[in-house]
């Protein structure tokens, strides 16, 4: 069995950080993630899958113009200003150059901050791990898988928008349990914790200001707080409470108003003050207006068969359908294409190929982490259904967990749950979805496979940590093997089949 801080204690060493290794591997991994995603940054100097809707959103905003695209315009202003500061800077060569964004300007410009913020994201995910668990190894570990997602860099390293909805989201994550620390600790409602929920907020809101779906971010932190209430009720009535929600209870200090005002004011503020720059390029629009636009927009996007490349929520999982963001051939020598038709194949062409898939490896590992995490929860949740049973019929019943198992039970129910808010909600949505709609829920099965995998690490059983390494292993193998179509490293037909592991990955 491992050694964990007590629940009493873990709130206090989860801030601090006392061993060298631990900020040395998060600096470490920050540094390749960040190297992987501004290398060769340049070289498809062309609009790469949306970059031709969100680098021409991006340039109109900067002309004064408004372009139209389905989603709040935040991601807009951040590639704006991305531009902005990287064309003052003169960032990249003349060969990076074009203007098929509507100004031209290097594709550097475009996509540098995305990478940026890609790069950020295995190291809020593991800071989230730390603050449910107390343990810095869980939370390195977390990291580490997070940095290993290839779907993660290939979305950083182009002008899209679906790494700041989830850097945002997560920030509200991170922000909101560092507020529940501090409740524990200090048992009222101090400034620092007003500041946390405060941040928190402005993070939830921020993601709903990327896009709409930002708001399973926010839906997830209303689970938590109704969970923390209803299980004061049942200890109120005298009943068992969930063995794992105890790191809860400071939640269930927050009274209506303060949660009202912290995680509905704020967010809604910070979502209608993120369109003023936008409806200010035309006083004639209004944000009712603009809320109507995009409603109506999702509504008419067709079907599953609206686009090739259309997956539905049940799918995502196995990762059966990922995209490809660019395909070009060329001949053995020929300077990368961006323009015009392929090549004709032909024996010794090289392929360029970049697709949109998470790690395999990686990916189909923490869908069996969240399957045994699903199980675990469910089980713990069935023996308290018999305990709150048992005690209103007048029985004896006890239901507790050691101090050493909580802190895994209360993370896995954290990651069970957030993940089946992310997505179910897709179930009933009709319209074409695409694997990327499951990047935030899959960024919790990494999540849930570090907790599983640490748990195997410190087994008494030899195999469960040979188990444990070997998993391991696979996804940092998968990672380097897959890399050439993340980066869109040059193939041949068959290095090019050699990773086509399924007929749908075309």
């Amino acid at each position: 069995m491992s050694r964990t801080v007590p629940i009493s204690k873990r709130f206090k060493s989860a801030s601090s950080s006392r061993l060298p290794w631990y900020g040395l591997g998060l600096a470490s991994l920050f540094g390749v993630s960040l190297a992987l995603r501004l290398w060769g940054l340049g070289r498809f100097n062309t609009l790469v899958f949306d970059e031709v809707y969100y680098a021409k959103f991006a340039a109109a905003f900067l002309q004064g113009k408004q372009e139209f695209g389905g989603h709040p315009p935040l991601s807009t202003y951040l590639i704006a200003g991305g531009i902005w500061l990287s064309e003052r800077l003169g960032w990249g060569g003349p060969e990076t150059y074009n203007g098929l964004s509507g100004l031209y300007i290097s594709t550097i410009s475009y996509r540098w901050l995305n990478a940026v913020t890609g790069a950020v994201i295995p190291l809020v995910l593991g800071a989230i791990a730390h603050l449910l668990t107390g343990r810095k190894a869980i939370a390195l570990l977390t990291a580490l898988l997070a940095a290993c997602e290839g779907f993660l860099l290939v979305e950083s390293r182009y002008a899209l928008n679906n790494v700041y909805l989830i850097l945002f989201g997560l920030l509200g994550w991170w922000l909101l349990l560092r507020s529940l620390h501090r409740l524990h600790s200090a048992n009222k409602l101090t400034p620092v914790v007003w500041l946390n929920l405060v941040l928190a907020g402005i993070g939830f809101g921020a993601s709903v200001g990327i896009k709409w779906n930002g708001v399973a971010f926010l839906a997830g932190a209303y689970l938590l707080w109704i969970v923390a209430w209803g299980m004061q009720r049942l200890q109120q009535r005298g009943l068992p409470s969930l063995p794992f929600a105890a790191p809860l209870s400071g939640l269930s200090r927050l009274n209506a108003g303060v949660w009202a005002l912290s995680m509905a004011g704020i967010p809604f503020l910070t979502y209608y003050l993120s369109w003023l720059p936008y409806i200010q390029l035309d006083p004639s629009t209004s944000f009712a207006g603009w809320q109507n636009r995009i409603l109506d927009y999702h509504s008419r996007v067709g079907g599953m068969d609206a686009h090739p490349y259309c997956s539905p929520w049940y799918t995502w999982p196995l990762m059966l359908r990922p995209v490809a963001y660019f395909y070009k051939t060329a001949a053995p020598g020929d300077p990368v294409p961006v323009v015009g038709p392929d090549a004709p194949t032909a024996a010794g062409d090289v392929i360029y190929d970049v697709h949109a898939m998470g790690t395999p490896t990686l990916w189909w590992l923490s869908t069996v982490a969240i399957a045994l995490l699903v199980g675990v929860v469910g089980y713990w949740l069935w023996r308290w259904a018999t305990a709150v049973q048992a005690a209103r019929s007048g029985a004896e019943s006890t239901l507790s967990l050691s101090p050493d198992t909580q802190p895994y039970l209360s993370a896995a129910a954290f990651v069970v749950g957030n993940w089946a808010v992310q997505w179910l909600m897709w179930m009933r949505v009709t319209r074409c979805t695409f694997l990327y709609h499951y990047m935030s829920a899959e960024l919790l099965t990494v999540l849930g496979l570090a907790l599983v995998l640490d748990r195997w690490l410190h087994s008494t059983k030899p195999w469960s940590r040979r188990l444990a390494w070997g998993a391991i292993a696979l996804v940092i193998f998968g990672f380097i093997f897959w890399m050439p179509l993340f980066l869109g490293l040059p193939l041949s037909a068959d290095g090019l089949q050699l990773r086509r592991w399924l007929p749908s990955w075309i």
